[in-house]
Formats: structure tokens, sequence, C-alpha cells
């Protein structure tokens, strides 16, 4: 079996690790002429953690990662005002969670990947044709190949989301914020975030800043657009300068030293939905489809778990056919109907987490600036933690509840083999 994969992020490098240990030849298609060096610190947690430590990553990931206090909100004099103890929250989540790069997750996957997996850098989908038993995948470096399978998974903007499905303003849905990041060299505001994640504590716009093991520091910044769906900028540097010249603290300094508009991630913050996931043997996967937005917090994990589950229910239904069921049931349709069935309410749930979080996550007034601060202080409180954990993150998802739930969705036949599980 064969399958090309779009877009080499974590979303598509998590597939493609999966699908060759099924056995698949996997042609990995990234428009970025390499690895994308930018990107946040993340919090790590939830069923992708899970599926990392099932797919043998999760030992790389915490080589990788940072080991933070926590995360401090401080005013222009960069007193702390509220703060997050990650000690205390890795306790609610059962201590499975870790601070790291979203470069450093790609690597780490990348360095896993099996010999049957091949990367073409520099190059995209141009078309999509469907067949009788496969889709035919034209390439923008003028190649094509024949597949079993074409996946989506390149991003909230995705190429072949916009070929197979449509426009993308039907299904990208704009949240009111844009956000920024990018990695700079300032010896004293290392000094000033090290070991903890530093937050403005800011209405309406806020930068947050950590420090690095190669010394420099890594900035992140998000801002409520004054026009919703606000184009993006053609000059990033400018326009971060512009919208965070009146924090301070830190922020003149980080501005002073943002690199050009290449080196900043730079983009909308938004959250997909469509009606289906999967048209003849196309598929989308991640941002593609299920993008939760940074206000969730989830994002990698839930692309990591999302490419779990699909590579779980592809492996069970192979199974279910190598043992007599029917093609057109227990076959490959069959598995992306099923990713879809058990998927779709775990990321459902996550989008309408986000969406609630919107007034907490970057307050817009100076009452709710101090709401958020009030919060903050009673989850330190037992029991009171929990609550707010949860109003945070959404329920928690197990990946032996998805496993039983697209056990139980079949029929009562032989389940076929798995891969991780």
């Amino acid at each position: 079996m064969k399958a090309v994969i779009c877009g080499a992020g974590i979303a598509g490098l998590a597939l493609a690790h999966q699908l060759g240990r099924l056995g698949w030849d996997v042609d990995m298609v990234e428009k970025a002429p390499g690895p994308r060096p930018q990107g946040y610190m993340i919090d790590f947690f939830g069923a992708g953690y899970e599926a990392a430590e099932a797919m043998g990553v999760l030992p790389r990931f915490r080589e990788l990662g940072y080991t933070l206090s926590g995360a401090s909100f401080v005013d222009t004099d960069g007193r702390q005002r509220a703060s997050i103890d990650y000690g205390q929250f890795a306790g609610l989540l059962g201590g499975k969670l870790l601070s790291i790069m979203r470069p450093d997750i790609e690597l780490a996957l990348r360095e896993h990947l099996p010999e049957s997996v091949a990367i073409r850098y520099g190059t995209s989908v141009a078309a999509v044709e469907d067949e009788p038993d496969g889709v035919r995948v034209a390439l923008t470096d003028g190649s094509t190949v024949a597949a079993d399978l074409l996946v989506g998974a390149d991003g909230i903007h995705s190429t072949v989301r916009a070929l197979v499905f449509g426009e993308e303003s039907h299904y990208v849905r704009q949240l009111g914020f844009h956000t920024a990041a990018f990695v700079f060299d300032d010896p004293v505001v290392r000094e000033a975030v090290a070991g903890r994640f530093c937050l403005t504590d800011t209405v309406g716009r806020q930068m947050g800043f950590y420090g690095l093991r190669d010394g420099r520091v890594a900035a992140f910044a998000v801002h409520r657009t004054r026009t919703h769906g606000a184009p993006l900028p053609e000059d990033a540097r400018a326009a971060v300068r512009e919208e965070y010249g009146s924090l301070g603290w830190v922020a003149p300094s980080a501005l002073a030293a943002c690199p050009p508009h290449s080196e900043i991630y730079y983009d909308q913050v938004a959250q997909t939905r469509l009606p289906r996931w999967s048209r003849g043997r196309t598929v989308l996967l991640g941002d593609a489809c299920y993008a939760v937005s940074l206000l969730a917090g989830q994002g990698a994990s839930l692309g990591i778990a999302g490419a779990y589950v699909l590579a779980d229910q592809i492996g069970t239904m192979e199974g279910q056919v190598a043992q007599g069921a029917a093609a057109e049931e227990h076959g490959l349709d069959g598995a992306l109907a099923r990713y879809e069935q058990v998927w779709r309410p775990v990321v459902e749930e996550k989008q309408q987490v986000a969406r609630q979080g919107t007034r907490w996550f970057l307050p817009e007034s100076r009452t709710r600036l101090w709401a958020r601060r009030a919060a903050m202080r009673a989850a330190r409180v037992p029991g009171v933690d929990r609550l707010v954990a949860g109003a945070v993150t959404g329920k928690p998802t197990e990946l032996a509840e998805l496993r039983a739930a697209g056990d139980a969705s079949r029929t009562p036949r032989a389940q076929g083999r798995s891969v991780s599980r």
C-alpha cells in the first residue's frame, strides 16, 4: 500500500511513522525548502502524550524538552501579578506533561521515521484525480504519483483541502487574533526569564518569553485584531514592532532584536471546521480539518493523536480484510469513516473549549484582566485547581477509550491488526 502525505509537520510526520510501521510506502511532500525552524514552546499533554509513548518517541521528546517551574504574568516593571505552577498542573495530569519547542517535536518524529518513508521538500500537490481504487496526485515538481491514499496534513491553509474540498473561506473560522513567534539573542533578557515562561500581564496584546538551551530567547506574541479576519501583514517584523511597541519590561529589547520577516512565524488564530474529513481516497488530518487554535493549547497533541487514531483504524481494517471480511465495508474507505467517527467528537469538544476561553486567554479589558488573576489565585486551592484545569483543557481523552469506541462501532468479526497498541 502507498500513501502520499502533503505536509511534513507534526501530524504528517506522526502518520508517516505509523503507516511506515504498518508496512506502507509513504511519500511526503512539503512546500517549505526544509524543516521549519520557527515555532512556539508548547505544553505537551493529553492524548498526544499517550500516542507518543505508544509510538516510542516520547523518550526523545523528553530529551529535547525543557524543565520550567511555571508561567509568570508580569507587569511593565517585571513584577509578578499572577502565575501558574507547572508542578501542580502536571500533578493534575498524572505527570504526563512536558514543555518542548514545536520544531523539536518535528525533529524527534523525523529521526524515528521508518526507511519506507521519503520526504521531498520544496514540493507540494498541484492536482488530484480520483481513481477506482486510489488517487493520482500531480506534484508541483512535474511528477505524478499513483497512491492508495492522499493525506492533507498541510495545516490551516491546506492546499489539499482547497483542491478537493473547496475554498479556504468555507472552512476556516477566524477567532479575531494574530500571533507571532521568533527567536533572538539578548543575555539580559535570557537571565530575566531563566527557568520559567514569562508573559506580559496586559490587555489586548501580550508577549511571552522563555530561555532556550542554546542561550537564545524565544518570543511569543498574540494580539486582538481591530478588524475580524484582518489580512496578514507583508512585513511581519514591522507589524510586530508596531503592535507591541507599547508594552514594557523586556518587550522593547525583544522588539529591537526582532529578526527579519523570513525568520518570523506569523499567522491568524483560527479554527477549521468541515462537514466531512474525507472524499474518495483523500483524507485530511490535523489543522487541515480540525485546527483548535493556540487558544486550546493542544494542537500538537491532537495532531499526533489524530494520526495515531487514523493509522490504528487503517491497521485494524486491513487485518479484517485479510481475514476475509468484506472489503467494501472493512477496507480503507471504512477506516477513513471510522477515524472521523471516533476522533471528531474529541476535537470538536476542544474547539468549543477554545472558543469559550477567548475572554480569559487575552483579556480585552482591565476588569477581565483582574478576573483572570483571581482565577489563577483560586486555582492554587486543591479541588478548585481541577475545575480550573478542566475549563482550560477540556475533557481528558484516553487512547484506550478511543480504541474501545472504534471496536464497538464495528461488526463483531475479527478486529484485525493495529500498530503500537
